[in-house]
């Protein structure tokens, strides 16, 4: 299955959507961070600048992301 970039802000909308309320940023990112993860397994064709965007998770979350991208 590929996804466009609609299709992918789009799941990671409603994932926000249904959890509706965070405690902290930093709780919001978690939950994208799996969101993510869970959505790039269905991936067939990577997102365009989506190693930039890979890259970026790295400097947030360290260790436990580069971890899970191995």
């Amino acid at each position: 299955m590929t996804f466009s970039g609609q299709v992918l802000n789009a799941k990671l909308r409603r994932a926000v959507r249904a959890r509706g309320h965070f405690p902290t940023d930093e709780a919001a990112q978690k939950l994208l961070f799996v969101v993510l993860r869970r959505i790039e397994k269905e991936w067939t064709i990577p997102l365009r600048k989506w190693s930039m965007a890979k890259a970026q998770f790295a400097v947030l979350f360290g260790e436990p992301f580069t971890k899970a991208m191995a």
